[in-house]
């Protein structure tokens, strides 16, 4: 008998409990916007009930209409004709406003929301005192611009201006999940609260044209079935459309947002138009579709645009549009043309291209030649190295060498950044655990590592997320800290670093072959340092007893000129260089250090040879003429009748000085106007170190010249006609 009492009671509480959770579970299969068959037709006398009974809602009288179908169309005219009169007056009473909650309804029929409003004259000074300081100055300016249109029509067509009305909202309008089954307009309207309209479905044309919305206003998750115009609206506050549908003509021309514009996750089905439209705040448009043009042509963008993990599938279209700050592109998915023709951007400003997909064979990037490419950046070269590559064949199918030449330019940037960072952070493979500790994780996080250490390697940082023990925060904090890929031997270590020494170079000296005015300007520097070393050890021998030194003459005219033409290389420098000061450190140390230390020495053990009173320099009197001196070596051949045919210096020629430029030119650039060599007898050691230095840099220069001469000039190879 206890047995079936508790059996029994066992079996009530089972039903009372499958009773209680199955409570929201229908709730949940409620569906959000509201069916006809189940809504009731609102009637006059419903509605003058409703009208004369308001309820408080977030502390605002509000009329509640909502889950009602209302009928607007021609064949309820009778209705049609009592219900906005009714509602206008009580909305609009003097002194007690009351907000419109209209959600959950369906309205059959064009719904004119102008006639709910205050009509108020656009030139009246009445209702100035329920508008703010910014409301009251954007009033200002559509009068003075309405002003010119009318005085515009009466001059032209002899048209009298007409009285010029703006409709007023003063308490909130809610339109959540209301279903408009006609035509809705707002058009021309001032709302000085708020408007929320989320889930509302418009079936035609939603006309919220020259519209201005004081509060923060929210049209999340409305589909618009039919047009759905906006042009020439202001918003002074945040706006929200995420997770919108637009199937219709998306119109938002001339659009103000002084707020914040979330279009997150919408979907475009037609042509949407933000031509003209001025952002003060951030654009957001992440994870949004587009599956027809998308027209930001002449638009001002005050902050940042953010266009993540966002589908064209048509044109894209930024021509002559203003960026103060960054766009965001990252894991954006291109169909077609993505255009920044005639676009300014400000100095700050980028586009940020980590993880953007060409899914189609017509997609691209166009832009200003020069310009685009610079603005384009990457965070880091893992991941990216097939967009690179599709950069750059996106500009040389364009003929945007200089564009192209700057994602190779960036390409290899990135490939240094990477490099360093397998220098000198820690390797998270190889990392013990006390440097595991030291980089700010957790005992328990350490040991969960280095256990990890000895079943596999992670190919990238991103995947110690896959550890239960390492959550986000711990992540951002290993990325600037530490590295993961295969473990580095010293061999290996070695090899890096030389590979990260010599593309160091690359890209402070060529800009990676892509700046021919940086390596020129490089050159002018390195010649104008030569000549004036060369002209010093070969002209300053010694002071006493019978002093050998540099006339007056010809020491002014030396230094002077060779400070103009180091400050043209300079100048090029400066202006080429992304990072000035660097590129001369390097161009520093390739120049200085081994020839201070050789004239140190030179002039520390003194001279004491024959011919002392000779230059060490000797030139060919045979012919004068401009040649090209590639193959030639600095020393004149063995073959004792060349020293009849090679001469020394003249020294007592005022126009001397000029040799030693023609010696450098020689040495560096393989050309000059005269066969200037050392001569090969009674000749320092140190004099002859110095020369093939020079003659060995000479080398490695022309060769960085012609590699960027034919990567930066369509077509031409220089390295062909040199064979």
């Amino acid at each position: 008998m206890k047995k079936r009492i508790i059996l029994l009671l066992i079996i009530l509480i089972n039903l009372l409990i499958n009773s209680i959770i199955s409570l929201p579970a229908n709730a949940e299969t409620t569906p959000l916007n509201p069916n006809p068959e189940t809504l009731e037709h609102l009637t006059l006398e419903q509605l003058q009930q409703r009208i004369n009974s308001p309820i408080i809602s977030e502390g605002v009288r509000t009329i509640d209409l909502r889950e009602f179908l209302i009928d607007l169309t021609p064949s309820n005219a009778e209705f049609r004709d009592r219900f906005y009169p009714l509602l206008q007056n009580q909305l609009n009473r003097s002194g007690t406003p009351i907000a419109l909650d209209l959600s959950y309804s369906i309205i059959q029929g064009d719904f004119d929301g102008n006639e709910l409003g205050l009509r108020a004259p656009l030139y009246g000074e009445a209702f100035l005192p329920l508008f703010s300081e910014q409301e009251r100055s954007q009033l200002q300016r559509d009068r003075t611009r309405l002003a010119r249109l009318s005085q515009l029509s009466r001059s032209l067509l002899g048209v009298p201006p007409e009285q010029v009305e703006i409709t007023l909202f003063q308490e909130p309008i809610k339109l959540v999940h209301t279903h408009f089954m006609g035509e809705v307009h707002f058009n021309h309207s001032f709302f000085l609260n708020r408007v929320e309209a989320m889930g509302a479905i418009f079936d035609k044309l939603a006309d919220w044209s020259e519209t201005r919305f004081s509060k923060l206003s929210n049209f999340a998750g409305a589909n618009f079935g039919s047009e759905a115009r906006f042009q020439g609206s202001i918003f002074f506050q945040d706006i929200g459309f995420n997770q919108g549908l637009f199937q219709g003509t998306a119109n938002f021309k001339a659009t103000r947002f002084e707020g914040t514009g979330n279009f997150n996750q919408v979907q475009f089905k037609q042509d949407s138009n933000f031509t003209r439209s001025q952002w003060n705040r951030n654009a957001d448009f992440s994870g949004c579709r587009w599956e027809n043009p998308a027209l930001f042509d002449r638009a001002k963008f005050a902050e940042s645009l953010f266009l993540t993990e966002t589908t064209f599938r048509n044109l894209a279209s930024f021509r002559e549009t203003a960026f103060n700050q960054s766009i965001n592109l990252r894991e954006a998915s291109l169909r077609d043309r993505l255009a920044f023709s005639d676009t300014t951007f400000a100095n700050s400003a980028s586009i940020n291209v980590a993880g953007l997909r060409f899914d189609s064979e017509s997609a691209r990037i166009t832009g200003d030649p020069g310009q685009i490419g610079k603005k384009l950046s990457l965070p880091s070269l893992p991941g990216n190295e097939t967009l690179l590559r599709q950069l750059v064949r996106n500009f040389r199918q364009q003929e945007q060498i200089a564009d192209a030449n700057q994602m190779e330019y960036l390409t290899e940037h990135l490939r240094q950044e990477n490099l360093f960072h397998q220098l000198i952070k820690i390797n998270i493979n190889t990392a013990s655990r006390q440097q595991l500790i030291k980089l700010g994780l957790s005992e328990h996080q350490s040991d969960a590592i280095v256990r990890s250490q000895e079943e596999r390697i992670f190919g990238s940082l991103s995947e110690v997320l896959n550890l239960p023990e390492i959550d986000l925060a711990t992540y951002i904090q290993l990325r600037d800290r530490a590295v993961a890929g295969e473990p580095l031997s010293l061999p290996g270590w070695m090899r890096t670093a030389i590979h990260w020494l010599g593309l160091s170079a690359l890209l402070l000296l060529t800009r990676y072959g892509t700046s021919f005015w940086l390596i020129f300007g490089v050159g002018l520097v390195a010649i104008a340092y030569f000549t004036v070393l060369f002209w010093f050890v070969d002209r300053y021998r010694r002071i006493l007893p019978k002093p050998i030194i540099p006339t007056d003459f010809e020491t002014p005219w030396m230094l002077s000129t060779c400070l103009g033409l180091a400050s043209i290389g300079l100048f090029a420098i400066i202006r080429t260089s992304s990072e000035p000061l660097l590129t001369l450190t390097c161009l520093g140390i390739l120049i200085i250090p081994i020839p201070t230390i050789l004239i140190i020495i030179l002039y520390k053990k003194g001279r004491y040879h024959n011919l002392i009173d000779s230059s060490y320099f000797v030139e060919d009197t045979g012919m004068r003429q401009l040649r090209l001196a590639i193959g030639r070596l600095p020393i004149i051949p063995r073959f004792p009748a060349m020293r009849e045919r090679y001469l020394p210096l003249l020294w007592n020629r005022r126009w001397n000085w000029l040799n030693y430029y023609d010696f450098s030119l020689n040495n560096l650039l393989k050309f000059g106007f005269n066969d200037i060599r050392l001569r090969d007898e009674h000749l320092p050691g140190i004099i002859s170190s110095l020369v093939w230095y020079q003659w060995t840099l000479g080398l490695l220069y022309l060769s960085l010249l012609l590699w960027t001469l034919s990567r930066t000039i369509p077509g031409l190879n220089l390295l062909i006609y040199l064979k």
